[in-house]
């Protein structure tokens, strides 16, 4: 038996019940995506620090073509509920499976490029749409 008594518990599940309806879906969405980060073992984005190599994970917000030094450069903002991160693909205009809304683990080192952390061409798998 449990040592925790029953009223407790059932405090405990009502009080989660009123937090999650009581979040908005941008913070449930976040939640969501800090406990999906644990789970695979990835480093959470908001820990990453400059010139640091590491695996994370989350959702691709938006991904747009920015040109570079002339060069074209497929760039993506990674979300994982803790921090964003700039995922920046040189000399690529298009990748598939590269979209808003995608789930993507990528691993490489961190750099800082005005005050955000950036990623360059980092080794990638896309993670599917669904619940796994």
């Amino acid at each position: 038996m449990s040592a925790v008594p029953r009223s407790e518990k059932l405090a405990g599940r009502f009080r989660r019940m009123i937090d999650r309806l009581s979040s908005s879906q941008e913070d449930l969405e976040s939640e969501e995506l800090r406990e999906d980060s644990e789970t695979a073992g990835c480093t959470r984005i908001g820990d990453c620090r400059d010139r640091q190599v590491v695996t994370v994970t989350g959702t691709l917000r938006t991904v747009t073509l920015r040109p570079r030094a002339g060069v074209p450069a497929l760039e993506a903002e990674l979300f994982d509920g803790s921090a964003a991160l700039d995922v920046v693909w040189l000399g690529r205009r298009s990748i598939v499976g590269i979209e808003p809304g995608r789930k993507l683990m990528a691993s490489g080192r961190i750099s800082m490029s005005r005050g955000r952390r950036v990623l360059f061409n980092p080794k990638y798998e896309l993670r599917p749409l669904g619940r796994e």
